[in-house]
């Protein structure tokens, strides 16, 4: 663990989930930066209504934690990862106001810090959602690695919110201040999307921060045309299911089927929950939980699991979600049951699947992608 040092006292912080060995920080130094720069300006004096949006692992909220922040972000992670650290730290996890992507913050904030995330799309959907929150004297301060700020993410805080300017770079990190135009006509928020699910009369609604918001993506396309189908009564979970495609299909291949989608993404859950809900009515149930992985499922509880992983947290990439995916399906999955995972081909997945259940089966594959299927003993 290391211990993030700021003008507001030093904080010891853990990413999330916890892991030993782990070699990244649960902060960047656009947090260091947006800190500094609050101290440098005097801006916390005279108690500020204060809003967090998107802080990953707590860094703003813990060392903001004194003034009550409302923290807004769409990641079931960056919740459970606040919480932990505000723990650490000897704060009550009370200090801080959590709200997930979708839910409307009451009131007007002084004072608003955004990490801006990797999606455009869901930068402008949090924008628009925010205006309303704002008064003349707010003040905007939005962080991020320099090489993450380009000419579009500027556009959209000059149409969302108004005047916009940045900072000099420090430790390849800027800043980028917006300051509100009562006169400002914003475009109106266009999330959710909607857009045609092909070779069905399905039509699919993607919140902002979805995979694949306008069209189906070419892996999932190749995984649903190989999706097993059975009369059987089963337990399929839809793991990292984003907007609920897979599962979507797997229902409708597998009608007595017992569906269960999960993500960490808030607006994916959701995504999936609507289109579900459009697809089926009442006349199917099923269930939609957002967690890290399959935290909380119960184990020997599912008999199909369906993944597609990712392969990056935001700006981080690498394969350690998918491999905590595959070590929690073979603890989920009932003796016998089946994981079938889509992936590049060149990302290896037999390799870890052959490791950890025994054995891995192709099948299908084309020259991107590979369909593979590992059963528990």
């Amino acid at each position: 663990m290391d211990t993030l040092i700021t003008p507001q006292g030093e904080f010891p912080l853990h990413r999330y989930p916890v892991r030993s060995r782990e070699t990244l920080r649960a902060w960047d130094a656009a947090d260091e930066y947006l800190l500094n720069q609050l101290a440098e300006d005097d801006l916390l004096s005279g108690n500020p209504r204060v809003l967090i949006i998107n802080d990953q692992f707590g860094a703003l909220s813990v060392a903001l934690h004194s003034l009550q922040p409302v923290m807004i972000s769409d990641s079931w992670l960056a919740h459970r990862g606040l919480l932990n650290n505000l723990k650490e730290n000897g704060a009550a996890a009370e200090a801080v106001t959590l709200l997930d992507s979708l839910t409307e913050p009451q009131g007007v904030f002084d004072l608003v810090l955004i990490k801006t995330p990797k999606s455009l799309a869901m930068l402008e959907d949090q924008l628009a959602r925010l205006r309303p929150h704002l008064h003349e004297g707010s003040r905007v301060i939005a962080g991020a690695m320099a090489k993450n700020i380009h000419t579009s993410t500027l556009k959209l805080f000059e149409k969302n919110i108004g005047p916009t300017s940045t900072s000099l770079a420090k430790k390849k990190a800027r800043l980028i201040f917006s300051q509100l135009d009562n006169a400002l006509t914003p475009a109106q928020d266009k999330y959710p999307s909607s857009w045609p699910l092909e070779g069905t009369a399905y039509q699919i609604k993607n919140h902002a921060g979805v995979f694949s918001r306008d069209s189906l993506d070419i892996g999932s396309r190749f995984f649903l045309q190989h999706l097993p189908e059975s009369l059987a009564e089963r337990d399929i979970i839809d793991l990292g299911c984003g907007n609920g495609v897979v599962g979507l299909i797997a229902a409708e291949k597998n009608p007595a089927a017992r569906l269960t989608f999960v993500d960490e993404s808030f607006m994916a859950v959701d995504s999936a929950r609507l289109n579900f809900q459009a697809a089926f009515g009442d006349s199917r149930q099923a269930n939609f939980q957002a967690t890290d992985c399959l935290s909380g499922l119960a184990p020997d509880s599912a008999d199909l699991i369906l993944n597609n992983p990712p392969f990056h947290q935001q700006h981080v990439v690498g394969d350690f979600i998918a491999r905590q995916m595959f070590q929690e399906s073979k603890r989920v999955l009932r003796r016998g049951g089946d994981l079938w995972v889509i992936g590049n081909r060149h990302l290896g997945y037999h390799i870890q699947l052959k490791k950890l259940f025994g054995n891995c089966e192709v099948v299908a594959s084309n020259r991107k992608f590979v369909v593979l299927r590992a059963r528990k003993p």
